[in-house]
C-alpha cells in the first residue's frame, strides 16, 4: 500500500487545507502591504504575524499526517494552530483597541525599521526615521484597521482549525473503532 492510499480526504483535510490557504493568503497580503504598499508594520503588527509563520508549516504537516492516516497527530497539530490563532485574536483585539484609544498601547512600541551600519549615512537616516506607533492605525478599510482585520481573520482561522481538529478526532475514532 502506498502512502495515503486508501485514506479518504475527509472534512478534517478540507478544513485544514482551507486554513492553510487562508493563512497563506493573509500573510502574503500583509507582506504585500508592507513591501509593495509601503506600510511599515509596528512592533505589534510584527508579533501578530508569528501565528501565521507557525501555522503555515504546521498545517502542511497536519495535512500530510491526515493523508497518511495519522489523524491523532493531525488532531494535536490542528489544536495547536487553533490555540495560536486564539492568542493572535486576543493580540489583534488588544492592538485594535489601542488604536481606538480604548486602552493604552505598549510603551515601547516603535517602528520595524532598522538603522544603517554606514557611519556616513547614519545622520541622514536618523533624520528620516518615521516611528510607527502601535496606537495609530496606518490605514482603515471599511472602518477597520489592519489590526482589526487581523483579529477577524485570526478568529476565523481559529474556528476552522478547531473544527479541523474535531473532524480529525472523529475520523480517527471511526477508523479505530472495532467493527462488531
Amino acid at each position: 500500500m502506498k502512502f495515503g492510499e486508501g485514506v479518504q480526504r475527509g472534512t478534517d483535510y478540507q478544513l485544514g487545507a482551507l486554513a492553510l490557504f487562508l493563512s497563506t493568503l493573509t500573510i502574503v497580503t500583509a507582506l504585500g502591504f508592507q513591501y509593495i504598499g509601503g506600510y511599515v508594520p509596528c512592533m505589534l503588527c510584527l508579533w501578530e504575524r508569528y501565528a501565521y509563520y507557525a501555522a503555515i508549516p504546521l498545517l502542511f504537516i497536519a495535512l500530510v499526517l491526515t493523508v497518511g492516516g495519522h489523524r491523532g497527530s493531525a488532531t494535536a497539530i490542528f489544536l495547536i494552530v487553533g490555540l495560536a490563532f486564539l492568542a493572535n485574536t486576543v493580540l489583534g483585539i488588544y492592538h485594535a483597541g489601542a488604536e481606538w484609544k480604548f486602552w493604552p498601547g505598549p510603551a515601547a512600541c516603535g517602528g520595524g525599521q532598522s538603522l544603517t551600519t554606514s557611519a556616513g549615512s547614519l545622520l541622514s537616516e536618523i533624520q528620516n526615521i518615521h516611528v510607527i506607533k502601535c496606537d495609530e492605525a496606518s490605514l482603515r478599510f471599511l472602518g477597520i484597521s489592519f489590526a482589526g482585520w487581523n483579529a477577524i481573520a485570526s478568529f476565523f482561522l481559529m474556528t476552522i482549525s478547531f473544527a479541523a481538529a474535531l473532524a480529525a478526532r472523529e475520523q480517527s475514532e471511526e477508523t479505530t473503532a472495532p467493527n462488531f
